[in-house]
């Protein structure tokens, strides 16, 4: 037999499916069944064949396609790894924000530790000073009990040292109060019922005091009254406020020229009516006390030693403070 022709399209499917001989027998109008039955066949099994042929092709180039893919894929993922950072392009702009922040960073853990460091600085000297200060007040204690037993040892009097500084309290309020003595309690900065605040003793304050004698009470604040008032109602004036002192660093801002750093200070200043001590007591805010525990007594308006609460009363002011603080 000779070779078979190639397949490339319908007419030559029907052309080669028929064969010249299919085409003479088939030749009258009138074909018989056999005849159409058996030229169908042909068509069909040619149809099958070209089909198939088709269908070999495709699948042979679909597997050489395939293994083509694989290849490259088995070439790319023996010479090719993932991008490390190093490879990885960044944008200009973003390495400038990270230069900027590492900057910020850097400046502001300087800045801590610089902080922590003069924290820590400070604090030592709070302490010496503290220990210093707790150590003066024992040795003048100590001296006041010395000079008291030597007096009593050699059969005479002691006689302490006049006081230095008074805590005065005002107890009455503005009703029927001449211009004088409103303007004196101006002046000494008692404007409300129950403020008080640290005198130092002068001739000139004790004439005061006595004009205005009917309004107040005052006498010698003790040094744990002092810290009491202090640490308990203590308030600072900046810039025309009140403002609590709850930080040394409120201290050292405002007095801090005047060589006072922290509470302690602010207390030894008070208590020794240092050179510095009007500077601190202009910086205290009067105290703003309640009414005493138990009340006032039931003559209040007449004189302390009258029984009433009324004008100098000493060492007997301690014993105020505590019931109004």
């Amino acid at each position: 037999m000779g070779a078979t022709p190639a397949i490339n399209g319908s007419a030559d499917l029907r052309d080669a499916a028929w064969g010249v001989g299919g085409k003479e027998y088939c030749s009258s109008n009138i074909l018989p069944l056999k005849c159409i039955a058996a030229d169908w066949s042909r068509v069909s099994q040619s149809q099958n064949v070209a089909l198939k042929l088709q269908f070999s092709h495709r699948r042979s180039l679909f597997h050489a396609l395939a293994r083509g893919v694989l290849d490259s894929v088995l070439i790319l993922s023996a010479h090719s790894t993932v991008p490390t950072n190093d490879q990885i392009l960044v944008p200009e702009t973003l390495l400038k924000k990270r230069k900027s922040q590492e900057k910020v960073r850097a400046e502001r853990t300087a800045a801590i530790e610089k902080k922590k460091a003069s924290n820590k600085e400070k604090r030592g000297v709070i302490f010496k000073r503290a220990e210093k200060y707790v150590k003066e007040y024992r040795d003048a204690e100590r001296e006041k009990i010395r000079l008291h037993r030597a007096a009593k040892k050699d059969d005479s009097a002691y006689v302490p040292a006049e006081a230095k500084l008074m805590f005065v309290v005002r107890i009455k309020g503005i009703n029927k109060i001449a211009p004088k003595p409103r303007k004196i309690l101006q002046l000494l900065r008692l404007l409300q019922i129950n403020n008080g605040v640290f005198i130092k003793v002068t001739k000139a304050i004790t004439e005061m005091l006595k004009i205005v004698e009917p309004w107040i009470a005052y006498g010698y604040p003790n040094l744990k009254s002092i810290k009491e008032l202090i640490y308990k109602r203590g308030y600072g004036k900046i810039n025309k406020q009140r403002i609590a002192l709850t930080d040394n660093a409120i201290i050292e801002e405002n007095l801090g020229k005047y060589g006072i750093v922290c509470i302690e200070d602010l207390v030894h200043e008070i208590y020794s009516v240092g050179p510095n001590f009007k500077q601190v007591s202009n910086f205290l805010w009067p105290f703003k006390l309640s009414n005493p525990t138990g009340g006032f007594r039931a003559r209040k308006f007449k004189h302390y030693i009258e029984g009433g609460d009324l004008g100098n009363r000493e060492d007997a002011i301690n014993a105020l403070i505590r019931q109004m603080n």
